[in-house]
């Protein structure tokens, strides 16, 4: 199943694939900050919503 993580903020991708990541590694691979608006990013667990391919954030 593919993953997908956004950016709370502004909705920018900042990972897409079939492989799972970490929300770590990706925030990581950014540098902290979202690429598109610039927010710190943070992995909260209590943030985290899990849907089915296909849906839109609410």
């Amino acid at each position: 199943m593919p993953q997908r993580i956004l950016c709370k903020e502004c909705d920018e991708v900042l990972y897409e694939g079939d492989l799972l990541k970490s929300p770590q590694d990706v925030i990581k691979k950014h540098e902290g900050k979202c690429p598109e608006c610039g927010k710190e990013l943070a992995f909260e667990t209590n943030a985290v919503s899990v849907k089915p391919n296909g849906t839109k954030k609410s």
